[in-house]
């Protein structure tokens, strides 16, 4: 079974990736660890990848895709993986869906985490960092003390509060042309309620595929 993972930041996507991929006896494939192992590991396309981020360029999709077309390849994903993070422009849709149709393979579900977006930015806003040891912390107030260190407690700019709208109005911009494009051709799409704790998600999420 191959599931891509799509939703908005705090909607605990990447929370439940772990826990899905386990449940379903999968790998979970996220684009940033398998682009880290390549360039770890000094594959050709790891070291085109390298080479982009020296300059400090983006790396290429193409250099994306065909590190993302190894690891849905490999042995270990013989039965299926999660997606996280693979997908997040129609563009980006495209080249997995070659990528699947190259490897002789099939996108079998998307999941998309659906969460009223004040909650969002109530997660987000919550989280705070030491500015000096950098250990995030969550519900506890910008200007506190850190417990490990004795540093301040402050929030990122990006998780202030009218930040956190702008990001979910930008995922939304970006991933609406997404679901679109998977709806016109047929794509199972399942919406996946991510208000509750994580096992009571994960259960809601067994339940819509069937595991």
């Amino acid at each position: 079974m191959i599931i891509v993972l799509l939703g908005p930041p705090g909607s605990g996507k990447g929370t439940q990736g772990d826990p899905l991929s386990q449940a379903l006896g999968v790998p979970k494939i996220a684009t940033g660890d398998v682009l880290r192992a390549a360039v770890r590991d000094g594959t050709p396309l790891g070291l085109a990848a390298k080479s982009a981020m020296d300059r400090g360029d983006l790396v290429p999709d193409d250099v994306i895709l065909g590190i993302m077309k190894e690891a849905l390849g490999s042995d270990r994903a013989r039965h299926g993986a999660v997606l996280d993070g693979v997908v997040r422009t129609v563009p980006q849709a495209e080249g997995l869906s070659r990528v699947l149709s190259d490897l002789g393979r099939t996108l079998d579900a998307v999941l998309t985490f659906e969460i009223p977006d004040e909650e969002l930015v109530r997660r987000l806003s919550g989280r705070t960092v030491c500015d000096s040891c950098q250990t995030p912390f969550t519900g506890r107030e910008p200007g506190t003390t850190c417990e490990k260190c004795a540093g301040t407690l402050v929030r990122r700019k990006d998780d202030e509060p009218d930040a956190v709208r702008n990001r979910l109005a930008v995922y939304r911009i970006q991933t609406q042309p997404v679901l679109d494009w998977y709806r016109k051709r047929g794509t199972r799409i399942l919406e996946i309620d991510a208000l509750g704790t994580p096992e009571r998600v994960l259960q809601r999420i067994t339940m819509a595929l069937g595991a």
